[in-house]
């Protein structure tokens, strides 16, 4: 269920409620109870941003169609060969004295 912002008109109490999308907005403000409560439009609290994202997700096999931000690029092959990790130097043994 989505969180609204609401702001008192009368009296500028602002406040949250969880409601779902079907419920009705309150009418009266729960401090001053006035009738001059409105919904308030707010930000989401995350942003979709990078490019991709959309590219791979929820992407079925075999779906060959590209999004409106395509810039003519293939997309990278799942059969490319992985970079190797760089290999550890070998640890001198111990000297026995």
């Amino acid at each position: 269920m989505p969180i609204y912002a609401f702001q008192c008109q009368a009296c500028g109490h602002a406040f949250d409620r969880l409601q779902k999308l079907s419920d009705a907005d309150p009418e009266t403000c729960p401090v001053c109870g006035e009738p001059k409560v409105q919904r308030q439009v707010t930000a989401p609290s995350f942003r979709l941003a990078g490019s991709g994202w959309y590219e791979t997700d929820f992407k079925k096999d075999g779906d060959t169609k590209r999004n409106l931000a395509d810039k003519g690029d293939k997309p990278a092959s799942a059969d490319a060969p992985a970079a190797k990790p760089a290999e550890k130097p070998a640890s001198p043994a111990p000297s026995a004295d």
